[in-house]
C-alpha cells in the first residue's frame, strides 16, 4: 500500500476522539487534543517509513486523562532523604493541614485584627511563636531563606561592605550562591581567610569606614574537616558591637533542638536559633521547611530595631509570605512550643529508630505478599537528612530491595504507579526506605508492588 493510501486511511480526529471519549471521562477538549497528538505521531511514522494505520481508542483515553492530570501530585518518598528538595522537602503535620485548610476554605484574618475592628498586620502570626523559640525580641517570615538572607543584608548592609569568610561562601542550591546574594542585596562583599581557616583578625582587618555588616554563614550543605578553623559568633559579636557593626548569621537549616537533643537522635549537632540569638547577632536567619518541619518560608529573627528595619524595607512586600504559609507556620511552631515535635513528620522521621524501621519494614515485606517474578527482601539501609542539612549525617535504616529484574524497569514501573512510588536504586536493586514511607503511605506502596507482577 502506497504511502498516500495509508495516509488517507487515518482516522479523522473527531471520529478518534468520539470513540475515545467512551473509553474514559476526561473533559473533551483533553480527548480531542490526544486523538490529534495520536493522528500527528502516527503520520509521521508513516512518513518515515511505517506501515501501521490502527489507532487504539482505549489508548488515547489513557492519554487523555494524563493531559488533565496535575503536574503537582503526591507521591511516596522511598528515598531515604527526609528532607528531599526534589520531592518537597518537609511534610506537613497534620494540625499545619488543618490549618491551611481553614484558611483556605474562605476570608482570614491576614491583616485584620479582630478585637480592634481595623487593618492590622500578617507579620503579627508567627512573630510570638518564633520569639518564644528563639529568645528573640522580634521576627518576621519571608518566602524562604535565600529571601531572609538578601532583606538582612539590604535591610542592616544597604550599598556597605560585608565581611565574610572565603569558608563560608556556600552555594545553596540552584546555583544560588552567598556572593550573587549579597551583590543583590545591594551590599559589596569583602572576603577574609581562607577556606579552611578564617580567624578574628582577619575580619578585623578588613573593617574599613564603608563596613557595615559581618556576615556568619553556617555552611550546612557541606563540612570542612581536618585543619580548619573558624571565628566563634560571640567573637563577631563582640568585634562588631565595638566598631559599631551589625551581625547577620545564615544558620540555615533551622534546628530548634538543643545540641544535647540532636545527640540523642544519632545527629550531627548544628547550631541552633536560640544559640545564635544568645551570642547577641543582630538577625539570624533560617528554612522554615528542613529542620523545622514547616512549609517553604524564611524565618527572621533577632533585635527589635532590626526586624523593625527589615519589615520597613521596600524589599518586604515582594517577599511577603502569604496566608497558606503562615497558616502552616504557625501551626506548626506551636508544635514545637507545646512539646509535641513528634507530630511533625520530618522529626519523627529522623528519631525513628533502627529497630521500629526493620519491624515496620518486615511488616511491609509480609503484607506486599508473593509477587510474581519479584524478590522482595527486607535489608539494612543508610538514610540521610537532605535539604542541605547535616551533610554528615548518617541514619541507619531498614528498606524494602526488590530484586528479580532490571533496577531500572522496577523503578520505572513504581514511578508509573497510581500514586508514583520514588526508590532510591543501590548496588543494582531498587529498595524502598521506611523512615521516609510514612504508615499512610504503605497502602500505595503495597499497591505499587503487587502491580509488578502485573
Amino acid at each position: 500500500m502506497s504511502r498516500d493510501e495509508l495516509l488517507r486511511r487515518l482516522p479523522a480526529v473527531h471520529e478518534l476522539a468520539a470513540a475515545a471519549a467512551t473509553h474514559g471521562d476526561a473533559p473533551r477538549w483533553a480527548v480531542v487534543e490526544a486523538a490529534r497528538r495520536a493522528v500527528a505521531a502516527r503520520r509521521a511514522e508513516i512518513l518515515a517509513g511505517g506501515d501501521a494505520v490502527e489507532i487504539a481508542a482505549d489508548g488515547v483515553a489513557r492519554a487523555a486523562l494524563a493531559l488533565v492530570r496535575p503536574t503537582l501530585r503526591r507521591v511516596v518518598n522511598a528515598t531515604g532523604v527526609v528532607l528531599h528538595t526534589n520531592l518537597g522537602r518537609a511534610p506537613l503535620a497534620a494540625p499545619a493541614r488543618r490549618a491551611v485548610d481553614e484558611v483556605a476554605a474562605g476570608y482570614a484574618t491576614l491583616e485584620y485584627d479582630v478585637d480592634a475592628g481595623a487593618r492590622g498586620s500578617r507579620h503579627v502570626h508567627a512573630a510570638s511563636l518564633l520569639r518564644e523559640l528563639t529568645g528573640a525580641e522580634d521576627a518576621v517570615v519571608v518566602n524562604n531563606n535565600a529571601a531572609a538572607t538578601v532583606l538582612a543584608l539590604a535591610a542592616l548592609g544597604g550599598d556597605r561592605e560585608v565581611v565574610v569568610s572565603r569558608g563560608e561562601l556556600v552555594e545553596i542550591g540552584g546555583s544560588f550562591r552567598i556572593p550573587e546574594i549579597l551583590k543583590m542585596s545591594g551590599g559589596r562583599m569583602v572576603e577574609v581567610g581562607t577556606t579552611n581557616k578564617t580567624r578574628l583578625a582577619d575580619y578585623e582587618g578588613a573593617i574599613t569606614e564603608r563596613t557595615s555588616v559581618l556576615l556568619k554563614v553556617h555552611t550546612s550543605n557541606f563540612a570542612i574537616v581536618g585543619f580548619t578553623e573558624a571565628a566563634p559568633v560571640e567573637q563577631l559579636v563582640a568585634l562588631a558591637k565595638a566598631r559599631g557593626l551589625a551581625v547577620v548569621f545564615d544558620v540555615g537549616s533551622g534546628a530548634l533542638l538543643d545540641a544535647a537533643a540532636q545527640r540523642a537522635l544519632g545527629l550531627p549537632v548544628e547550631p541552633t536559633v536560640r544559640e545564635a540569638i544568645a551570642a547577641g547577632v543582630d538577625l539570624a536567619c533560617c528554612s522554615g521547611d528542613k529542620l523545622v518541619g514547616g512549609p517553604q518560608a524564611g524565618l527572621l529573627v533577632g533585635t527589635a530595631a532590626a526586624i523593625a528595619r527589615c519589615r520597613a524595607h521596600p524589599l518586604m512586600r515582594a517577599l511577603r509570605p502569604d496566608k497558606l504559609t503562615l497558616a502552616a507556620l504557625q501551626a506548626t511552631l506551636a508544635l514545637w512550643r507545646d512539646d509535641r515535635a513528634a507530630e511533625v513528620p520530618a522529626f519523627a522521621m529522623l528519631s525513628a529508630t533502627a529497630d521500629d524501621l526493620e519491624a515496620r519494614a518486615e511488616a511491609l515485606q509480609r503484607a506486599c505478599g508473593d509477587v510474581a517474578g519479584l524478590t522482595i527482601a527486607v535489608g539494612p539501609t543508610t538514610s540521610t537528612v537532605g535539604g542541605g542539612a547535616m551533610p554528615l549525617a548518617a541514619l541507619p535504616s531498614w528498606a524494602l530491595v526488590l530484586t528479580g529484574r532490571a533496577a531500572d524497569a522496577i523503578d520505572a514501573a513504581l514511578r508509573a504507579a497510581p500514586v508514583p512510588v520514588i526508590a532510591r536504586i543501590l548496588d543494582g536493586a531498587a529498595t524502598l526506605d521506611l523512615r521516609t514511607i510514612g504508615p499512610d503511605d504503605e497502602p500505595d506502596v503495597i499497591a505499587a508492588v503487587r502491580a509488578l507482577g502485573t
